[in-house]
């Protein structure tokens, strides 16, 4: 069903016809106002942004391990970077690879930022256990 309610079509009106199109809620004042923005082929539509989830980035970082040829080291507990300005990065049970022949290491895991005096005494008795 139409929904129409008309008024004479002479410019001197003070009322506009205003026709409602069959169950699409398009009104006259709608297609006119998308025709002065329209252009050649029609509205202009944004695109839509394509968003990479985590899963795509680590299988691609991981096929690119495997091409360098790294390998799984299993047992180790901790590792500590030990940047310039005296913090560490500690890393605790990460999981690491390795590839000697290309001088590649990869260490994965939740690190923790500490300062070197921090971790001076776990590493004094780590060497006292060792010895």
């Amino acid at each position: 069903s139409k929904a129409t309610v008309s008024v004479l079509n002479c410019p001197s009106a003070t009322h506009r016809s205003v026709r409602t199109m069959v169950a699409t809620g398009m009104t006259r004042e709608k297609l006119e106002k998308m025709a002065q923005v329209a252009r050649v082929g029609g509205v202009r539509r944004r695109h839509k942004a394509v968003r990479k989830s985590h899963s795509e980035v680590d299988t691609k970082l991981q096929q690119n391990l495997k091409k360098l040829g790294v390998s799984p080291i299993a047992d180790i507990e901790e590792v500590n970077f030990v940047m310039e300005n005296e913090t560490v990065m500690q890393f605790r049970n990460p999981k690491v690879q390795a590839s000697i022949q290309s001088n590649t290491y990869v260490v994965c895991g939740n690190s923790e930022s500490k300062t070197l005096q921090d971790l001076v005494p776990s590493v004094m008795n780590q060497m006292a256990e060792a010895q």
